[in-house]
């Protein structure tokens, strides 16, 4: 009787940690999204500073990009070495770049267009997170299937740079719609199943969860732009 007691007092308290950990991971995503939509619109709204980044070629905005690739696996490989601190101030660093490079994407299309693409996006996102909170399955094979899809969609990305044949870049976003929605899923029940097993401490999970709401993030920002590129109506 007592053994069993204390099963389940250690379920109960792993489920505690685990919704500790996920209420970090969303708020820490939410706050993400609130920075990068902040700076987006400031950049738009701005002139001078709209011109300077995207007025003069193509260098500040490979700049910009690779600025964020590298914030993005540094912080990724380095999380467990990282102080709580550092590794938010590296997440907003990377939220606040990429209010910068998505600017432009708002920018072509009506206020209309970008707001019915953010609520469906809100909607499809939380169906597919509680989706990946309550399902039973484990969704780690989605993993590579997923990883697959994703190269897949850089690979035509490219090409159809050269091609800019407007069906391939309609087929490009629906795929890329359907994958980032799948991941958003398989991210969501990874990241319950990493803070129910690791045994990590409190201020590990503290700084796992900034990985962890970039994940989902990435999976955010990634349905919005495609939907928008999909359903979006230009200026």
């Amino acid at each position: 009787m007592n053994e069993q007691k204390t099963y389940i007092s250690v379920l109960q308290g792993d489920q505690v940690v685990v919704q500790e950990f996920m209420t970090r991971v969303y708020r820490w995503m939410m706050l993400g999204l609130f920075a990068t939509a902040l700076v987006a619109y400031y950049v738009m709204h701005t002139t001078s500073l709209f011109e300077a980044v995207f007025g003069n070629g193509a260098v500040p905005i490979i700049v910009l990009m690779v600025a964020e690739l590298g914030i993005v696996f540094y912080l990724s490989s380095r999380i467990m070495s990282l102080s709580p601190t550092t590794a938010s101030v590296l997440f907003f660093i990377y939220a606040a770049l990429n209010g910068v490079t998505i600017a432009p994407i708002l920018y072509i299309y009506t206020t209309e267009s970008v707001s019915s693409a953010f609520f469906t996006t809100a909607a499809m996102f939380g169906a597919m997170s509680v989706y990946g909170t309550v399902t039973k399955r484990d969704l780690s094979n989605w993993g590579s299937f997923l990883m697959m899809g994703l190269i897949g969609i850089i690979v035509a990305s490219v090409v159809n740079i050269f091609l800019k044949d407007s069906r391939t870049d309609l087929v490009i976003s629906i795929m890329a719609v359907l994958i980032f929605t799948g991941l958003t899923a398989y991210d969501t029940n990874k990241l319950r199943n990493i803070a129910a097993s690791s045994g990590m401490g409190k201020e590990a999970l503290a700084s796992y969860a900034l990985v962890g709401a970039l994940s989902l993030y990435l999976d955010f920002v990634n349905i919005f732009i495609y939907l928008l590129r999909i359903f979006g109506k230009r200026r």
